[in-house]
């Protein structure tokens, strides 16, 4: 006699990701420096600007922001091309910030 594996009940990613992003501020924070590292792939930050916003509320941050919602949708959609003083709005509104660091250097040039 065969038996039928149980199914388990799998949750959509986007929605556990925007639950996980708005419930663990430090986690979004990782997440975003994560996107960055990529120095070929800006739209990846963008992509995880825009999914950390839609964790937060696109609303409360327009209104922390002074930004409108339309103009931050628009700004972080895949075709957007954000202005800096504009990232920085959001990033401020969010509590966050740009920083420039130094790159590890390998243990050779050490």
């Amino acid at each position: 006699m065969t038996t039928t594996p149980k199914r388990v009940k799998s949750i959509p990613y986007k929605g556990w990701l925007l639950e996980n992003l708005s419930k663990h501020p430090d986690e979004a924070v990782d997440y975003l420096n994560i996107a960055l590292e990529d120095p070929d792939e800006p739209a990846l930050f963008i992509r995880a600007l825009r999914n950390v916003a839609d964790a937060w509320s696109f609303s409360h941050l327009a209104d922390l922001s002074g930004l409108s919602r339309e103009s931050m949708y628009k700004t972080l959609s895949e075709k957007g091309n954000p202005k800096l003083s504009t990232l920085m709005k959001l990033l401020d509104a969010m509590g966050l910030q740009l920083a420039v660091i130094k790159k590890h250097q390998n243990e050779k040039e050490e």
